[in-house]
């Protein structure tokens, strides 16, 4: 899409009249404790266009982060040296005008599957560790010094742990320069940024089947350390789901989740010195049996009791949503109910009414401790 059209689309945006308020809204009562509260959006597929997203994003958010619109498949999705900024320029013309600070997602996501194509049947030559640590460098520098400071910090690497091994995970840059691929990334993004904040982003939860993941994390962190290389924070995504704990209705298998190891596993990455960040957080309701009722008081209990856990740890700084809204969830085309109804994932609704899950986030963000 021209690029023109995206920033005309995101600036009209800017003259919807507000929605009603409520006594607070999440970033008030969030910044109250010293949280930043926010969330991911996005032009195409965040439903920013839409004047009624743009409404609860002005009501609520002190952040967003572009959904898709800063990733290498959006950016850099042919092998010419062409670079698509327009998509992630609007998103950040909309926080812009809205006085919201912007997040960097993501320099680098570490799965074969989310790279663009032209780069899993990409030649790297004779040399072939000196011409991939080139391109991404290349890439990482083309992307910074276009957004330069105007954001506010970078997941630079997401996902590069193997859930199943702990092991590094192999995509097209690390089987051929192995972890060095995470020292280059971090190296090229604080060449170019020498203030932002740096961020390691990964899914790793509180589920027993999660327990690998967790400790890789910690390795990983200890490593980035020793290296000295500059990570500033770890980035958590808070994907979780109803299957793993639900209100009269606890499972028995390893999704149950594990609360002290949970807590141990936030102190143990804050004592390594990082900051952390609740980055892509919802509730998938897909097993949840019952009427809408039971539904979202069952995704409201959950999301409390993750989120007390959670911002019990004063290392944590920021909490995003991964979008305020049911009608936009990516979880509505990945997850499915298998009774096909529609998930109800988020703190508002289809027609963007507020749910139990927005009270139960506001509950927890009264309660948080403050942040010094």
């Amino acid at each position: 899409m021209d690029r023109r059209l995206f920033l005309a689309g995101a600036t009209a945006l800017l003259a919807t009249p507000a929605l009603a308020q409520s006594t607070s809204s999440l970033g008030d009562l969030a910044a109250a404790k010293g949280i930043r509260f926010g969330s991911a959006t996005g032009v195409k597929t965040g439903g920013l266009t839409d004047p009624q997203v743009a409404q609860i994003l002005r009501r609520d958010c002190r952040i967003l982060v572009p959904r898709n619109e800063l990733k290498m498949y959006t950016i850099h999705n042919t092998p010419e040296d062409a670079y698509d900024f327009a998509p992630g320029d609007a998103v950040l013309a909309f926080a812009e005008a809205n006085h919201m600070p912007l997040r960097g997602h993501t320099l680098f996501w570490a799965k074969d599957e989310f790279l663009p194509k032209w780069l899993l049947t990409h030649d790297f030559g004779p040399k072939p560790k000196v011409a991939a640590e080139a391109l991404l460098r290349d890439y990482i520098g083309q992307v910074t010094e276009h957004f330069g400071d105007r954001l506010t910090s970078w997941d630079v690497i997401n996902e590069a742990i193997d859930e199943k091994t702990g092991d590094i995970r192999a995509n097209v840059f690390t089987r051929i320069l192995g972890r060095d691929a995470l020292r280059i990334c971090f190296e090229a993004a604080r060449e170019h940024l020498p203030k932002m904040q740096l961020v390691y982003n990964d899914y790793m939860s509180w589920r027993p089947k999660d327990a690998l993941h967790r400790q890789a994390a910690l390795d990983l962190l200890r490593w980035f350390r020793d290296q000295k290389l500059p990570v500033d924070a770890l980035g958590i995504q808070g994907h979780i789901g109803t299957d793993q704990s639900v209100v009269g209705q606890m499972t028995t298998d390893d999704t149950t989740p594990q609360y002290d190891a949970w807590t141990q596993f936030l102190t143990d990455a804050a004592a390594l010195d990082y900051t952390l960040l609740v980055t892509e957080f919802d509730v998938n309701d897909r097993k949840v049996d019952g009427d809408i009722a039971r539904r979202d008081a069952v995704v409201a209990e959950v999301a409390r009791i993750y989120i007390d856990l959670t911002l019990g740890n004063t290392a944590v700084k920021d909490f995003l949503c991964w979008g305020l809204d049911d009608k936009y969830s990516w979880l509505q085309s990945t997850t499915p109910r298998t009774d096909k109804l529609p998930l109800r994932p988020t703190p508002y609704d289809d027609q963007f009414r507020q749910k139990p899950l927005y009270d139960a986030m506001a509950a927890a963000f009264r309660n948080a401790p403050a942040r010094t």
